[in-house]
């Protein structure tokens, strides 16, 4: 049965490389099951049922993708869009999480159309390089100021904006010292470093009192405060049509770049060099965000993680249905998952802002066209708490500068439109 469902043979592997390969998947992406119930709990979302939808959502994804697409790959929700989800859409911007659910549901239909009618590559190949790697680069930095913040590194200061917090407080120490494990520990190809650093830590603070045992396994808690409780009407809002395209923009880019990547690094493409199958591996996805967002949790997407198991030996779809199973096995955990600190997750969002900042080494620096919208696009996004303001003054200053420049063969009509909705958008909406 497993020969016919992922045709083992053909893949060149086996049941137990598969095995071992899913096991190395989830291991390197477990952290998600601890950190994105603690960022999305920050907007008064039920901390254990965003546990459980955080779960149920990398379940129903990965099978997915594994049974229908016959990929290697895994899926959860995304580090970077669930910070915007609750300290730009509901912290800053003011909506409810329920409206930022709806919003994140409209995002996935989207790109499911998006994927059926094929102008997945139209809308990828129009946008540039450059803005691609500042797009990347500026979710790390504001990933980073999360993590910052989070551990009491970096405070707000009514002189400078921020500041240096007390960095000799045994939070900001373990925090540190969590961090520098990970980097450590990754270093050395340590298979789960996220995970060992952030319950190193945890350990720790029980150690030293900070936080209290509670147990390990117990029943799954309730899904019931977050399960259908998104507010489509809501996101239908005028306002709201940045944020559904900065999380359609955000998670279009991430998956086509971690399958693409993925498929590199497991020799998974063909003669062409195109992906077999691209169209069901782009619909899993959207179909895993907006189940995800019926169940109570941000964008789902697939994980670059996945590339840990592929390098395990991982190449068809049982590899993904293994992740799956232990995502639902971790359903029991909620007792640890609930008593680790801010402190213990914030070495893992700090360590996957350094891993996507890496890409604006593939900027061109000698154009200074090129490089300056990248470097406006990752700026912005932290300096305005916002993914999708950083978008749009990073399509701004792209066309912006290429028209003054004269380098009109570097801009194309898509680039030019979506560059004058969003000045439109600043001019108008924001205003008002």
């Amino acid at each position: 049965m497993l020969e016919r469902l992922f045709q083992l043979q053909a893949h060149g592997t086996t049941i137990r490389k598969e095995v071992v390969a899913g096991m190395t998947t989830f291991l390197t992406m477990a952290y998600v099951i601890v950190v994105n119930p603690s960022i999305l709990s920050s907007t008064g979302m039920d901390f254990g049922a965003v546990f459980v939808a955080t779960c149920i959502a990398a379940v129903i994804g990965t099978l997915i993708m594994g049974l229908w697409a016959n990929y290697p790959i895994a899926l959860a929700p995304g580090m970077g869009l669930n910070a915007f989800f609750s300290f730009t859409v509901v912290g800053s911007m003011g909506y409810t999480w329920e409206v930022a659910l709806g919003a994140v549901f409209i995002s996935g239909f989207l790109f499911f159309l998006l994927s059926i009618f094929k102008v997945r590559e139209w809308i990828i190949n129009s946008i540039p390089m450059s803005l691609r790697f500042g797009i990347s680069a500026g979710i790390g930095f504001f990933l980073a100021l999360i993590a910052l913040k989070n551990a009491g590194v970096v405070v707000d200061n009514p002189a400078t904006l921020v500041g240096l917090g007390d960095v000799r407080t045994a939070e900001s120490l373990l925090f540190f010292a969590g961090f520098v494990l990970i980097c450590a520990l990754s270093f050395r190809q340590v298979t789960g470093a996220v995970m060992i650093g952030i319950i190193a830590v945890t350990v720790v603070a029980m150690m030293l009192g900070l936080v209290e045992y509670n147990g390990l396994i117990s029943a799954p808690p309730s899904i019931a405060p977050t399960f259908m409780q998104l507010d489509l009407a809501g996101a239908f809002n005028v306002g709201m049509i940045s944020v559904i395209f900065a999380f359609l923009f955000v998670d279009l880019f991430d998956t086509s770049g971690t399958l693409v990547g993925a498929a590199q690094r497991g020799g998974l493409l063909d003669k062409d060099g195109k992906l077999p199958r691209l169209g069901r591996a782009l619909m899993s996805d959207s179909v895993a965000t907006m189940s995800g967002a019926a169940l109570g949790t941000s964008t789902t997407t697939s994980y670059i993680e996945s590339t840990a198991g592929i390098s395990a030996g991982g190449r068809t779809g049982l590899t993904a249905v293994v992740v799956a199973v232990l995502f639902l096995a971790c359903l029991l955990l909620s007792p640890i998952a609930s008593v680790i600190p801010p402190y213990a997750t914030a070495p893992a969002l700090l360590f996957v802002a350094c891993l996507m900042t890496s890409g604006l080494k593939l900027v061109d620096w000698d154009d200074i066209t090129d490089s300056a919208p990248a470097v406006v696009t990752a700026l912005m996004m932290p300096l305005t708490f916002s993914i999708a303001h950083g978008i749009a003054l990073g399509f701004i200053t792209f066309v912006a500068l290429k028209a003054l420049a004269g380098k009109w063969s570097d801009l194309n009509w898509s680039v030019t439109i979506i560059a004058i909705v969003f000045v439109l958008k600043f001019m108008f909406l924001d205003a008002a």
